[in-house]
């Protein structure tokens, strides 16, 4: 299954509801590839996170052994952090 920004513009309730169901869809065998800009919601549910950057991979995490900060440094570009891009 593939989810889109499942719980975008909807309230807190209803996001637990949802993360209930996505977990209850997963226990029974179902493969899910989520699409997220909410970065706890992604470490939260996720076992693997593919970190895209530009329009290519750049990473693939995992996501009990990561966290926001390293995820971010993957997902901006070197050039927008400063650094030289060769």
């Amino acid at each position: 299954m593939l989810l889109d920004e499942p719980t975008r513009g909807i309230d807190v309730n209803a996001k637990f509801e949802i993360y209930a169901l996505i977990e209850t869809l997963i226990d029974q065998g179902m493969s899910i590839i989520m699409v997220s800009s909410e970065m706890p919601e992604l470490l939260a549910l996720s076992d693997r996170i593919l970190v895209l950057s530009q329009g290519r991979l750049v990473k693939e995490l995992a996501a009990g052994s990561t966290d926001q900060a390293e995820t971010m440094r993957y997902a901006v570009p070197k050039s927008d952090r400063g650094e030289v891009v060769n």
